[in-house]
C-alpha cells in the first residue's frame, strides 16, 4: 500500500512553521499557513533573516511541500 503523501509549511526563512506538525492535505496546510500569518498581526509584520515582510506578503514567502 502506498504511504499517503504530508505536507508542511516552510517559512520565508526555511524553517517548518511548527516543530513537529505535518498535515493530511495541502488545503488543511494552507488553513494552518493562515492561522500562523495572524500571530504576526500584533506585530504588523514578520521578521526574517531577509527584512521585514508584510502580512498581506507573507504567505506569498512562505512555501507548501510535500514530505
Amino acid at each position: 500500500m502506498a504511504k499517503k503523501p504530508k505536507f508542511d509549511v516552510i517559512s520565508p526563512d526555511g524553517i517548518s512553521i511548527h516543530f513537529s506538525d505535518t498535515y493530511k492535505s495541502r488545503e488543511e496546510a494552507k488553513k494552518k499557513l493562515d492561522t500562523w500569518v495572524k500571530r504576526f498581526e500584533i506585530q504588523g509584520y514578520y521578521s526574517s533573516n531577509r527584512g521585514r515582510i508584510s502580512l498581506s506578503e507573507l504567505a506569498n514567502h512562505c512555501e507548501i511541500v510535500e514530505v
